[in-house]
């Protein structure tokens, strides 16, 4: 009978070890990669997950910010990490999939660098403009399209980085409404929410995590959001294609990558832990307080949507007549 506790907790170890494979519950810490600044929606996406990884796993997981170049610096150490687990990257599709597209040589390739893992969310952009600087509270698309062409050359578009997905928006919404608008490129989300906000700007595309405090409280307003359908969280936000813009269907996307060499065995073991993580209740709440919607998925499941999301990029890159820098 004394034997009894002893044998029980072998066979719960055995368990674990059966599910997750001893390199996941043995070793050093696991080092999850973030091509963003803390503070950003990757940086919260990445924290929440690696809590969730440390209790599913059961081993430290540790958030390694390595920002620059729009993500391209810690896409670069993920190239440059063993291939034995202890190095992920947490990536926003506009590393994975834009830089390849607008940087000659951006130091990483995709395809032959990375191992897909699993998907683990999804964060649309909207369109804000400034009501008061238009001079009409409840202005939609509509009336900021009328406002920019009584004001040649005023219609300036934030967007959070150049060649991103909503520098080429700002081309794919000014084509379809017949209008005159520039984008203006920033080092991120804040920056183009403070000078919407004090009219510097009339117009920026942004993260809804960023863009939804100040528009509740009534210093911007969200005319647009990208994606197939409305959000949940913006249920009276019309689409871009409800709006008769089309062109702008592609939500960005997060997902964890492993260096290409990873053991298969290991990479499934991971993209199960993450996938159950992402599918908690826990997970989905704190990121919708975010204004970011949790999407689990495969490693097949975010391999299909990276290549998609690369067709849909490079569509955006030609018609826009782009060229690589």
């Amino acid at each position: 009978m004394k034997r009894r506790p002893a044998l029980l907790a072998l066979m719960a170890a055995t368990a674990f070890t059966l599910a997750h494979g001893p390199a996941l519950a043995d070793g050093p810490p696991i080092k999850l990669l973030v091509g963003f600044p803390a503070g950003g929606s990757s940086d919260a996406i990445a924290r929440q997950l690696a809590l969730g990884l440390q209790q599913e796993l059961g081993r430290s997981v540790v958030v390694d910010n390595k920002p620059g170049a729009g993500g391209q610096i810690a896409a670069q150490t993920l190239k440059g990490a063993k291939p034995d687990g202890t190095t992920l990257f947490l990536s926003n599709s506009h590393t994975v999939a834009m830089i390849p597209l607008t940087v000659n040589n951006p130091g990483f390739d995709t395809a032959k660098d990375f191992v897909p893992v699993a998907m683990v969310a999804v964060n649309p952009d909207v369109f804000v403009i400034n009501t008061s600087l238009i001079g009409n509270p409840n202005a939609g698309m509509k009336e900021f399209a009328t406002w920019v062409k009584a004001n040649p050359g005023k219609g300036n578009v934030g967007v959070p980085a150049p060649a991103s997905a909503p520098d080429f928006a700002v081309g794919v919404v000014a084509k379809a409404l017949a209008l005159d608008l520039k984008a203006a490129p920033y080092r991120g989300d804040a920056p183009i929410v403070q000078d919407v906000m004090a009219g510097q700007i009339p117009a920026g595309i942004g993260s809804v995590g960023a863009m939804s405090p100040p528009a509740k409280a009534g210093k911007l307003r969200i005319v647009a959001v990208n994606g197939s359908s409305r959000l949940s969280l913006l249920p009276d936000v019309p689409t871009y294609a409800e709006l008769g813009i089309k062109g702008y269907e592609d939500m960005i996307f997060n997902g964890v990558f492993a260096p290409a060499g990873t053991p298969a065995a290991l990479v499934e073991s991971y993209g199960a832990a993450i996938t159950k993580v992402v599918k908690s209740a826990d997970f989905a709440e704190k990121l919708a307080n975010l204004g970011i919607n949790a999407h689990a998925g495969s490693a097949a499941e975010l391999n299909a949507r990276l290549k998609a999301t690369q067709d849909f990029s490079a569509n955006m890159v030609r018609n826009a007549g782009y060229k690589p820098q």
